[in-house]
């Protein structure tokens, strides 16, 4: 998942950034880990999105004149895309108000759909919040609620259960963020990181260094708030830039997981189960999961509707993925119109042309390079090489599918280590 360019298609199939698929066993879940929901604390769930949300945006029409940042066909308002020879038509049941489907690797954009109309961004925007503040904190960090930590948080925010004077590891917390989508983990990371109001500065001054300009964070938990808004483009540069991060593949490829529910002198003595809202990672009544997901994150607001970014490897080809408020009467519609598109991604990566490119961040960028994305003669050599990525560790999670890692410079896709479900908790780590 660098952020090198690709001059042409066919240095993008012989190039080093190929991916590689490890291959292993996953033991997926039964239906017995769908049951895990039904045990867990009523305020711990996301807004359901197995419903449509009406929202103020399904009225609204996309500006005729959007950013042009990643390429000028990205600045246009509706479906943009250039089909080769054998290429695949676009699945006709698409109602997002906004979407866009990318290569992960060579950071080519394939079709989009008004990637830059700025919208409400739900529970999406959690993807900048990890990437922002995940390397403040080792994940073996400990911290003592308090009142004030959790003071603020909107009515009816999805929560995993953080508690008044509990100790929490970094770890736990985290896990409440990506699982639970839980907003008073987000407040608690949030006052470790000196309050709201410096950790939304934060996370604007991180969306400007990735070029993500579309982005107004006013609420580091992506709770409806006046002002507040990113887009499609956006969505998928946080997620691009997240993923080269291990602690963050870690977490968005686990599906469940274990949460402090009892203590004793600030230590944990029971826990609860937890299961990830990602429908397409864990899968639902009436929807499966996806073949080779690996995340990221979905969200759900009144005025955002139902958000989705996802990533998934097929066949050594790694796709991005981000839908937004679909209008659609269909259960599950943000996910099944996902599925859709990565469906058409993966048949039709190489068969057609570019629309635009997923820029690299302000610090990544060559002079050779600019934010248009198009490249000089001279090209865009990228960022240095990652160092190499030592294996995904779960902690006592269960991670299902896929977890995304670079490895010399090269994107390689690894099985996360996962576990069978136990009608009895915790669930122990394969030896």
């Amino acid at each position: 998942m660098s952020y090198e360019k690709k001059s042409t298609q066919s240095a993008r199939a012989t190039g080093p950034l190929r991916s590689t698929l490890l291959t292993t066993s996953v033991v997926l879940l039964t239906a017995s880990a769908l049951s895990l929901t039904a045990a867990l604390p009523a305020s711990a769930a996301d807004k359901p999105d197995n419903k449509p949300t009406k929202s103020a945006a399904n009225k609204a029409e996309p500006p005729a004149d959007m950013s042009k940042i990643g390429g000028p066909l990205l600045g246009k308002s509706g479906t943009q895309v250039n089909l080769g020879a054998g290429a695949p038509v676009l699945p006709k049941d698409l109602t997002a108000k906004s979407w866009i489907v990318t290569d992960a690797e060579s950071g080519d954009v394939l079709a989009s759909h008004n990637a830059h109309w700025k919208l409400p961004p739900a529970s999406t925007l959690k993807m900048l919040f990890a990437d922002t503040l995940l390397p403040k904190f080792p994940k073996t960090t400990t911290h003592k609620v308090v009142p004030s930590d959790l003071a603020g948080m909107g009515a009816g925010s999805s929560l995993v259960g953080v508690k008044e004077n509990f100790t929490y590891t970094v770890h736990d917390l985290w896990l409440g963020v990506f699982l639970r989508s839980g907003n008073d983990a987000v407040h608690v990371l949030s006052a470790m990181n000196h309050g709201v109001p410096q950790t939304v500065k934060d996370m604007q001054a991180h969306a400007q260094e990735l070029q993500a300009y579309d982005t107004n964070v006013v609420s580091p938990d992506g709770y409806d708030a006046p002002g507040q808004h990113s887009s499609a483009y956006d969505l998928t540069l946080f997620a691009r830039s997240g993923l080269q991060k291990s602690d963050f593949r870690e977490y968005a490829a686990t599906a469940t997981a274990k949460f402090p529910m009892k203590q004793k002198k600030g230590k944990t003595t029971e826990r609860f189960a937890i299961q990830n809202t990602n429908r397409l990672l864990t899968g639902d009544v009436g929807l499966d999961a996806y073949k080779g997901i690996a995340g990221v994150k979905n969200g759900n607001t009144t005025n955002a509707g139902a958000t989705f970014t996802g990533v998934a490897e097929r066949n050594n080809r790694v796709l991005l993925v981000t839908v937004m408020n679909p209008d659609s009467k269909e259960s599950h519609a943000v996910y099944k119109e996902t599925a859709r598109l990565l469906d058409w991604g993966f048949q039709a990566d190489g068969k057609v042309t570019p629309v635009g490119t997923l820029v690299p961040p302000k610090s990544a960028a060559s002079p050779g390079s600019d934010a248009s994305g198009a490249a000089s003669p001279q090209g865009d050599a990228g960022p240095a090489k990652p160092a190499a990525h030592a294996a995904v560790s779960t902690s006592g999670s269960s991670g299902m599918g896929i977890a995304l890692a670079i490895t010399g410079g090269v994107l390689v896709v690894l099985a996360a280590a996962a576990f069978a479900v136990r009608k009895k908790w915790p669930l122990r780590t394969k030896g």
